[in-house]
């Protein structure tokens, strides 16, 4: 297979469905099922729904509203900093919405994640981006990448609740192939001080109905495309499910080695390992 830029991934349409989706998953639990232990950390069910009402109304105040989004405390001079500046304000929404019940918190993720939806299926493709992907360290992004981000926060989010509860994931191979698209995105950010030889290549390659390959090039810095070469200096082979899971942070320790086959120079798959496209 030849090596191609990757395009665009459109994720707007995409929104109400899934948002859809984790509603009526929420509708049908228990009470119970809320105060279930996640994979996020040390945070409960509720927690993480209470988290995509808090990240789907910022993003509807702040873009949407065009409400300016408040200072922090204290400047921000440092990557360190943004991460712990970001952690604080999810913490601080978390912490308040334990005091909301499972119904009220399931009608605000109804009432904020399809308006969410409405929006970014009226916004146009190449509308200004609001914030830059900072995961794949940029400062300022495309539109649809920083639309797509969102996209793979709610998707993976509700991926957490599900496993949380024993519920089976989305069916739809779309919605998890479109995740990965933008995920592989932070990789040439989580090698950039990766020393290699000009043209040396890794691919990345997701089994499954969902996976795709992706290769990463050595062309002064490093940059992701589509596809693969026929020998690659480095492959990491993994199934689709496990890729989402290695870069959303939902592998603990060195899980993700016993996920992977790594062929060719195994030192260059150790960035791959440890990428992570979510503020952490």
């Amino acid at each position: 297979m030849s090596l191609t830029p990757i395009q665009p991934t459109d994720t707007r349409a995409l929104f109400r469905p899934i948002a859809t989706e984790l509603v009526a998953l929420l509708r049908g639990l228990a009470p119970a099922d809320f105060e279930k232990p996640t994979i996020a950390g040390t945070w409960l069910v509720r927690d993480v729904v209470a988290h995509v009402v808090d990240f789907s109304m910022r993003r509807l105040s702040f873009h949407r509203d065009g409400l300016v989004p408040p200072p922090p405390k204290r400047p921000i001079t440092s990557e360190r900093e943004f991460v712990g500046f970001i952690n604080g304000i999810n913490a601080d929404w978390v912490d308040a919405s334990r005091r909301l019940s499972p119904r009220l918190l399931t009608d605000l993720v109804e009432k904020a994640a399809i308006e969410l939806a409405a929006f970014f299926e009226a916004l146009p493709m190449d509308a200004p981006a609001l914030f830059g992907v900072s995961w794949a360290g940029e400062q300022t992004s495309e539109g649809w990448f920083d639309v797509g981000r969102e996209f793979t926060e709610l998707w993976h989010h509700q991926q957490q609740i599900r496993l949380a509860v024993g519920a089976a994931s989305l069916t739809d191979p779309r919605y998890l192939h479109a995740v990965l698209e933008i995920a592989m995105r932070g990789l040439p950010h989580a090698y950039r001080n990766i020393d290699a030889v000009e043209g040396d290549t890794i691919t990345i390659d997701a089994t499954g109905p969902a996976g795709g390959q992706w290769t990463l090039v050595r062309r002064a810095g490093w940059q992701i495309l589509s596809g693969a070469p026929a020998a690659p200096t480095a492959c990491v082979r993994m199934a689709d499910d496990s890729a989402w899971r290695l870069l959303f942070n939902a592998l603990k320790g060195d899980a993700a080695r016993g996920l992977v086959h790594i062929e060719g120079r195994a030192n260059l798959a150790d960035p791959l390992l440890a990428a992570r496209s979510v503020v952490v």
